[in-house]
């Protein structure tokens, strides 16, 4: 019962991890060179972004497996937070030297997958803050004893 509702959170942040894989970081009315020729910016355009993607998703998806070590647990939730934070930051850093060395005005548009690093990492914290929750209920216990 203890680890029920951080599992749930952990799931929805890999779901997130997951979903950069479907929706675009960003698109493009016309064609750029390097990340957008397909006029479409996600996950797949580059190693970085999908190695990060990929390795999110396993630690989220891990992370619930590991109710039984606690600190671990938590160091692991650590590490989806780090690279929630790190994903959107590595997509914007290689669109943004795409589009400066462009010599055209290219309208670039965000997509929902610049928002669901974010949303990862907004369950990743609620987890992290049950588990910490359970952890402080577990050592509260053991003093009563």
């Amino acid at each position: 019962m203890i680890q029920r509702i951080q599992s749930l959170f952990y799931l929805l942040a890999g779901f997130s991890f997951a979903g950069l894989f479907k929706f675009p970081f960003a698109t493009s009315g016309i064609s750029i060179p390097q990340y957008l020729a397909d006029q479409v910016y996600n996950v797949m355009d580059h190693a970085v972004l999908i190695g990060l993607t990929g390795i999110g998703i396993i630690v989220s998806l891990a992370a619930i497996f590991l109710f039984k070590n606690r600190s671990l647990q938590l160091r692991m939730g650590l590490l989806a937070i780090v690279i929630s934070i790190l994903l959107p930051v590595v997509a914007f850093l290689l669109i943004y030297t795409e589009k400066t060395a462009s010599t055209d005005t290219a309208q670039i548009d965000d997509g929902l997958g610049l928002y669901l690093p974010i949303l990862s990492l907004i369950f990743a914290i609620v987890a992290n803050r049950f588990v910490k929750k359970d952890d402080k209920l577990v050592k509260s216990m053991d003093r009563l004893r």
